[in-house]
């Protein structure tokens, strides 16, 4: 293959930064970031619950938190510990979702915001 095809091959798998997305942050600013929204989301709505999602192929683990009106955020996570160490620290219930599923609340408030208005 000529080496022109190869560069513009490897452009295409390339993942594409948005305008304005700037680099990416480093750990340290991840987490931070990270516990930000978190606290943020617990701290602006009621009955906060954590949900620890395991890690899928494509995918880490996963930290889910769902407020009581079905409303929920998720963020990733270096590792399933990770997820409980955080929900802890952030002083919400932490479930495994692999033994305990999707709270109904959270499907009923995902069906909710597709129905056309």
């Amino acid at each position: 293959m000529p080496r022109q095809s190869r560069s513009s091959l490897a452009r295409f798998f390339q993942r594409r930064s948005t305008p304005g997305s700037g680099p990416r942050p480093s750990g340290n600013d991840a987490r931070r970031q990270t516990l930000a929204h978190l606290g943020e989301f617990i701290g602006s709505r009621v009955g906060v619950e954590a949900y620890v999602e395991p890690p899928t192929a494509q995918i880490p683990s996963t930290i889910l938190l769902v407020a009581s009106t079905g409303e929920w955020t998720r963020r990733r996570v270096p590792d399933e510990r990770t997820a409980f160490d955080i929900a802890n620290q952030l002083g919400v219930p932490v479930y495994n979702v692999r033994f305990t599923g999707y709270p109904q609340r959270m499907r009923d408030w995902n069906s909710a915001q597709r129905k056309p208005k």
